[in-house]
């Protein structure tokens, strides 16, 4: 399994609502001394308390400024539907409060390119906010849209819009539904388009990056893709460390299976787009189905999600 990091204790130094539904906290090191530099795209984890006295790890986008070596600022959406952690935050979480995290780390960086796009739908404004920040600030070419349902649910848009005039904030229930073909199709060739944001926006810009693109798409969801599931058969994993052979049925996940037989491993999402779970694959060929492993690393078959993941091969053996 890839080694855990260490956790490090940060001190909320303010707290703003933005919008109806989010919540911004700046965060700092209780002797204010600098913290572990990040670049755009990365997000924290932060172990929360839970009602059962177990723990919650959540992951949230760092939209600040890499520039500032003493804060992190990062946006928490109030979820009716979440699991509990962003409830905590809102109840719990004020100036003064002490949180334990984990990073940054970054599954989403920004590559170097001749020009950028960037979509942004919702909360999916906190990585591609610090991506325009830096790519402003670079001097390369950019636009960038955002979009959301009404401007209550609007965060950070006089910041993206004073980056410069290439910036559209579209309010669906004012101006209907973005034409984001027509964005795409007016892209430079050569152009990296970064987008995060509800899953049928993605879907939607998956659906246009065709083989016969010139411009190039990286994604960050909060959920991976479902899977067909009807084929899945059971196959076998292998713990290294002991020799322990485990059966994975249909229907389990390994990460339900290891916890079922009392294994240790760290999971937060349970849905495979954290990259908490990741786990190195040292025998077999995995059937990867999370959102964190780009399609060049998932053939690379060199780590899997644990949480969503199953095998290609009747067994695998993991470095657990």
């Amino acid at each position: 399994m890839t080694a855990a990091e260490p956790e490090f204790v940060l001190e909320v130094a303010a707290r703003r609502l933005v919008g109806c539904d989010i919540v911004v906290l700046e965060l700092v090191a209780p002797d204010r001394a600098p913290l572990p530099p990040w670049q755009p795209g990365a997000h924290l984890e932060v172990n929360l308390p839970a009602v059962d006295g177990d723990v919650m790890l959540r992951q949230y986008s760092l939209c600040g400024d890499p520039r500032l070596a003493d804060v992190y600022r990062v946006a928490v959406l109030a979820l009716a539907e979440g699991r509990g952690g962003s409830a905590y935050i809102l109840d719990n979480v004020h100036p003064g409060t002490t949180v334990r995290v984990r990073g940054p780390r970054n599954h989403f960086p920004l590559e170097d390119a001749p020009s950028y796009a960037f979509v942004a739908g919702g909360i999916g404004i906190t990585p591609i906010l610090a991506m325009a920040r830096a790519t402003a600030a670079a001097g390369k070419p950019w636009r960038a849209v955002y979009l959301a349902r009404d401007r209550q649910r609007l965060a950070f848009a006089d910041e993206l819009e004073a980056l410069g005039a290439g910036t559209t904030i579209w309010i669906d229930e004012e101006s209907g539904r973005f034409d984001l073909a027509g964005f795409v199709g007016g892209l430079p060739a050569g152009t990296h388009l970064y987008a995060c944001g509800p899953g049928p926006m993605l879907d939607a810009l998956e659906a246009l990056h065709t083989p016969q693109a010139s411009w190039r798409l990286h994604l960050e969801r909060f959920a991976a893709v479902s899977a067909d599931t009807s084929s899945d058969a059971p196959f076998d994993v292998v713990l290294n460390s002991s020799g322990e052979t485990l059966t994975v049925p249909p229907g389990c996940s390994i990460l339900s299976v290891l916890r079922d037989h009392g294994v240790p491993i760290e999971y937060s999402c349970s849905e495979g787009v954290c990259g908490t779970c990741e786990t190195a694959v040292l025998e077999g060929v995995a059937d990867h189905r999370d959102a964190v492993l780009s399609p060049e690393e998932q053939e690379a078959n060199e780590t899997l999600m644990v949480c969503v993941s199953r095998s290609r091969t009747p067994r695998l053996v993991l470095d657990i």
